[in-house]
């Protein structure tokens, strides 16, 4: 059995890529050591998030996910299901949990990508015709600037984690993981894609002495096309340190970057605080706030949530 400093370690940290407070946060938000008596773990931890991702349109997000996770010596399995709500004009939607901009070439003259010419207002979506009148936002009908109020079920999301070495002495504790988000939102309304992800990293973590510990993380996602745009895959990275106050009490910071899904996107570059408290063998609170750092990422979000152990 793993000890609790190592445990808690690799339960703090990131799972696969995009932002910590939505998909993919439960890691960094929800930490503490397996128990051989607590195999099972349901958490909820509801996050909202707000920006323009570099169009002249700010979009908001309330993501909810339920996860439930089994707990083994060696690694775990979670399954995320999430109650999305989203007001957008469809540039932007939620891939794997995180928003992001999935529309408006900044190579075609539409700008948006926070890199070259300002956002000229148009959209150049799913089956529209950027010469003429018929332009759509991302996989909506919707027009540029026309906010929409949605909600529904999200995108389910499987993931799983297997560590591979221990922490020693001049070792970090090591961990392969994949994930596969099932396209059950739906992308008529601005709550996903519509199309299969898929996804794998590498995690590590490592003491250094008995109150800090630091963390570097990576992957690669493979992000399913819908008709009529085209996504390139995205490479990640996530650096960063925690410092525990008390035993139970663990505080930490990290900078994180994504590679945009549409060429020519800056891409997503944020810095995200995270304090984890674990109140008894049974239950944990966590809480976040990611800090935008660039145009692809949101401005802000905010993260409160427990898990429970039994």
């Amino acid at each position: 059995m793993m000890s609790k400093w190592k445990a808690a370690g690799i339960g703090v940290m990131l799972v696969t890529g995009l932002w910590g407070v939505e998909g993919y946060a439960a890691d960094k938000l929800d930490q503490g050591p397996a128990s051989a008596d607590r195999n099972w773990q349901i958490g909820f931890t509801p996050s909202f998030s707000s920006g323009n991702f570099g169009s002249n349109t700010t979009s908001t997000f309330f993501y909810a996910p339920l996860s439930v996770r089994r707990l083994f010596k060696d690694g775990d399995v979670t399954i995320v299901i999430p109650f999305v709500t989203a007001t957008t004009d469809g540039r932007t939607t939620l891939v794997g949990g995180t928003a992001t901009r999935i529309d408006d070439n900044p190579k075609s003259g539409s700008g948006g990508g926070g890199g070259g010419t300002a956002d000229d207002g148009g959209c150049s979506g799913k089956g529209s015709n950027v010469s003429g009148k018929n332009r759509t936002c991302g996989l909506t009908t919707r027009t540029a600037g026309q906010k929409v109020t949605t909600a529904g079920l999200g995108d389910i999301i499987l993931k799983g984690r297997y560590y591979v070495v221990e922490e020693k002495d001049y070792l970090p504790l090591i961990a392969v993981t994949g994930r596969v988000k099932l396209p059950t939102a739906n992308e008529n309304l601005g709550l996903g894609t519509g199309q299969l992800d898929y996804g794998f990293g590498v995690e590590m973590s490592k003491m250094l002495g008995d109150k800090w510990i630091a963390f570097l993380d990576g992957g690669y996602n493979i992000i399913g096309d819908p008709d009529g745009i085209q996504f390139q895959n995205q490479h990640w990275y996530d650096v960063g340190a925690g410092y525990y106050f008390t035993k139970d009490l663990l505080a930490s910071v990290y900078f994180e970057e994504y590679r945009a899904i549409i060429t020519g996107f800056v891409n997503a570059r944020d810095l995200f605080f995270a304090v984890n408290y674990t109140a008894s063998p049974a239950w944990r609170l966590n809480s976040g706030v990611t800090v935008g750092v660039s145009n692809g990422a949101p401005d802000y979000a905010l993260s409160l949530g427990a898990s429970y152990r039994f």
